[in-house]
């Protein structure tokens, strides 16, 4: 029999999420089957699997222990340990990510990402204990392209992971971006309106006019704020958070972002030797509109990369 004490970080969770996360091992026929059977117990008392857990709670697992094998993820270890972090408290890191790294691992980097980084970071400082956490792990509440340099908060604990989730949802947490475009906008401020299609096969996506099938609204604002040389320095909000959104709509009304590869044109980008689109997430405002809880410090603060809109032209230079 295994014993198992809920604290701050699960509290919340269903029953049959916990324990799908903490022993992923364990298959979800033998959760269900095993909260039927009184197998599993909250506080030495018959459960349900929608049952939420509460700090304090006891559970008892009388499951096998091939399956309760407990073999956490170290990789994290040893990843790299450069983070250049804009804030920082007891809940929340909000750091600066550089262009080419992923937020998360894919099928050829493993151990050397943002997430990963920030783990070692905080394991180091001993905030985060691996051993210690059964579910909850430091998360990324939002993430960048790869080639996209910029603004990510992570959350420390659950409480702000939740908070937080719920506030991106809510568009109560605003993003701005810089980038350079080719060429002079006709305009020089408006919201930009059109719909997309994302090709999960290609990794791209395809922006029209009208609505389409499966097609999702995109909202633009754009504000110029330079121009030099036929390329535009745009400020740009997020209206809404679609796949690749700013390039391929910059790229739809014919004005891509410079060193955009896949959709910019290569002709357009050969003078800069550019190794990605010029493309920085510089500020993020707190925008709240309703309670955030523990994180009601946060209400009307903002945060930006210091000195980014006079950085972003050494891009190219």
């Amino acid at each position: 029999m295994k014993s198992i004490v809920i604290k701050k970080n699960d509290e919340g969770q269903r029953l049959d999420k916990f324990l799908t996360k903490s022993f992923p091992n364990l298959p979800v026929s033998i959760i269900y089957k095993s909260i039927r059977k009184k197998r599993i117990k909250i506080n030495n008392k018959r459960c349900e699997a929608s049952d939420k857990l509460v700090v304090g709670d006891i559970l008892s697992l009388y499951i096998n222990d091939e399956f309760l094998i407990d073999d956490p993820d170290i990789n994290f270890l040893s990843a790299c340990s450069d983070l250049e972090i804009i804030f920082e408290d007891e809940n929340i890191l909000l750091i600066n990510k550089p262009a080419g790294l992923l937020v998360h691992e894919d099928e050829n980097q493993k151990v050397d990402t943002l997430i990963n980084r920030i783990k070692k970071y905080l394991y180091d400082k001993k905030e985060y204990d691996i051993n210690l956490e059964m579910s909850f792990a430091p998360a990324l509440v939002h993430r960048l392209d790869r080639n996209t340099q910029g603004l990510v908060i992570a959350a420390k604990n659950s409480e702000a992971l939740r908070i937080l989730n719920q506030k991106f949802k809510d568009r109560e947490i605003k993003k701005y971006y810089l980038c350079l475009v080719h060429g002079v906008l006709k305009n020089k401020s408006g919201i930009l309106k059109n719909y997309l299609i994302k090709n999960e096969s290609e990794n791209r996506v395809y922006v029209f006019q009208t609505p389409r099938q499966d097609s999702k609204i995109i909202l633009t604002k754009y504000k110029v704020l330079k121009v030099i040389d036929n390329i535009s320095l745009l400020e740009i909000e997020l209206l809404t958070g679609r796949t690749h959104q700013i390039r391929a709509h910059m790229a739809y009304i014919n004005h891509p972002l410079v060193g955009d590869t896949k959709y910019g044109t290569a002709k357009i980008n050969q003078d800069y030797n550019l190794k990605h689109q010029a493309l920085v997430s510089y500020k993020l405002t707190f925008d709240f509109k309703t309670d955030a809880g523990v994180l009601n410090y946060l209400k009307n603060r903002s945060f930006e990369i210091k000195d980014a809109r006079n950085n972003i032209f050494n891009i190219i230079n």
